[in-house]
């Protein structure tokens, strides 16, 4: 069957992401190769001290990926897709969309980036004896319960983008457990019911009163059937008509689920990195972890194991806007560079400078970074007196920058915990120079970092293999089933730690913390006497 039989037939799988500067579609075969794909550029907006995006902005961006994605099967093919075998929606992870009864949006989506949930994040991190992250929907929910704002009366479901966009095409409240866990800590299947217990009373003594099980969506897992696309999702989705309602929907994900699917990182003692406008590492777990830690969130994979995250707000917006200021610089000299060449040109550069930076560190802080205990960013460059400045040694210091801080999380991890990872499979914007920023975070962490020839397809490659698990599993775990049905034959870039590399980065990392200490006097509340973290 030809590819544009598999399109007009219905059998392809649709997988949709929103990340933080794009939303991504991705089409493919019966055998999970990609065919074609859309997506759509936006930005979040920062007012009042909240990032967020309208929902108008949500809607547009849904429809314009679609339509995007259309365009290129047109293209491709000469053909337009009506049907779907199946398919599947994800977004980046958590933060916050409150609803009344009659499903009016409260506030504008609170977005994972937030740093404004500090206290409620603390007293339900003790109350639990569970770290409770500010970005989880939960952490939102309860500062808006302690702040007394205007909407919380109002309240009658909390959803994720995820799940919104779910419920828009299926009238389902549900999410995959991998995003429930991100939403409130689960137990393997559903929400922890001790902990939900814990919670309300919390919430009820300062006036809350409704169950969370009411609020939040239910929890199902990878491969769940039983949803499907209705005529006004349909609509939705697709305003011209052209796609039909019946698609089956599988559980919606976040990018950290999606992201363990494409980089079939879900069994045990695997891991992976998505490194793109934030930063966060997955190590799934083959024990529980003896001690709580702020820096190290528990969640899960979309089949319920769990997994300690390491997640960052910053990764690659401060390393982006160096990149364009030498495009914009080689444009005036009337040289222009294509980005790709620019990336490729400025990233292998780095690689000849020495692995230390020559006593230069910089901070990519654009929002706050919880981890290091940052609340507010402001992005830095530092380097000693003495030390000789180049280009190689200014980028390489940003690459660097890009995941100091998931370094110190995962110290946590690899050194108090004894936790081992057989290798972390990168994906994400950050890997696509080749060799690169792979052979530095070995470097980093100690720890083979892989990258598949799918890496650049993304979360939403991630969700299209996620709904054709649903309907293709055949009674399979997800982990076996991806190795078996998609990861058999795939190729696999492999960048060890070098030995001379590890220890530049850790000279590199006593320049950070110096440099954190500046960092912390300009963007935290943290005074800067306080011992550092590092």
């Amino acid at each position: 069957m030809t590819v544009k039989e598999i399109i007009e037939s219905g059998k392809a799988f649709l997988g949709i992401e929103f990340g933080s500067t794009r939303v991504k579609a991705v089409l493919t075969d019966d055998s999970s190769l990609p065919i074609a794909s859309g997506a759509f550029d936006w930005e979040n907006s920062y007012k009042d001290g909240i990032w967020y995006y309208p929902l108008e902005q949500i809607h547009e961006a849904l429809r314009g990926c679609y339509a995007s994605l259309c365009e290129d099967v047109q293209d491709k093919y000469g053909t337009v897709p009506t049907a779907f075998a199946a398919m599947g929606v994800s977004g980046m992870m958590h933060g916050y969309m409150a609803f009344d009864k009659e499903d009016t949006l409260l506030v504008p989506f609170r977005t994972w980036r937030n740093t404004i949930t500090a206290q409620a994040a603390g007293e339900l991190s003790n109350t639990l004896g569970f770290n409770i992250p500010q970005r989880w929907s939960i952490s939102h929910l309860y500062q808006a319960v302690l702040n007394g704002e205007e909407h919380i009366p109002q309240v009658e479901t909390v959803n994720t983008l995820a799940g919104y966009i779910f419920y828009m095409l299926t009238g389902k409240r549900s999410v995959g457990i991998g995003e429930a866990s991100g939403i409130f800590p689960v137990d393997g299947k559903d929400y922890n019911s001790e902990y939900i217990a814990k919670t309300e009373a919390l919430l009820l003594a300062r006036g809350f009163d409704k169950k969370l099980r009411d609020v939040f969506p239910t929890v199902s897992m990878a491969g769940e059937k039983g949803s499907f696309l209705t005529e006004a999702g349909a609509l939705f989705l697709d305003p011209t008509g052209t796609l039909k309602a019946g698609v089956p929907v599988c559980p919606p994900e976040g990018d950290a689920g999606t992201g363990m699917t494409a980089t079939n990182s879900v069994r045990e003692r695997t891991g992976n990195i998505s490194a793109g406008t934030s930063i966060f590492s997955m190590a799934v777990l083959d024990r529980p972890l003896e001690n709580m830690y702020p820096e190290i969130d528990v969640v899960a994979t979309p089949d319920g194991k769990p997994v300690a995250m390491v997640h960052c707000n910053n990764c690659c917006s401060e390393l982006d806007s160096w990149v364009n200021m030498f495009g914009e610089f080689a444009a005036l000299t009337g040289h222009p560079m294509d980005k790709s060449e620019l990336y490729t040109t400025l990233y292998k550069n780095a690689l000849t400078a020495p692995a230390d930076c020559s006593g230069a560190a910089a901070c990519n802080f654009i929002s706050g970074e919880p981890v290091v205990g940052v609340d507010e960013g402001r992005p830095m460059y530092m380097r000693l007196p003495d030390s000789h400045p180049s280009l190689g040694s200014f980028f390489r210091a940003e690459l660097y920058a890009s995941f100091a801080a998931l370094k110190l999380g995962n110290d946590l991890l690899f050194r108090k915990e004894k936790i081992t990872a057989d290798r972390f499979n990168g994906h994400g914007g950050l890997f696509k120079v080749e060799g690169v920023a792979s052979q530095l975070m070995a470097d980093a962490l100690g720890v083979p970092v892989a990258v598949m020839t799918t890496a650049g397809e993304g979360g939403a490659w991630g969700m299209a293999l996620l709904a054709r698990y649903m309907t293709d599993g055949e009674g399979m775990s997800l982990a076996d089933w991806l190795d078996a049905k998609v990861f058999a034959d795939s190729r696999v870039t492999v960048s060890s730690p070098d030995p001379a590399g590890s220890e530049g980065f850790e000279k590199y990392m006593g320049t950070y913390a110096a440099l954190l200490r500046y960092e912390r006097l300009n963007g935290s509340a943290v005074p800067a006497s306080e011992e550092e973290k590092i």
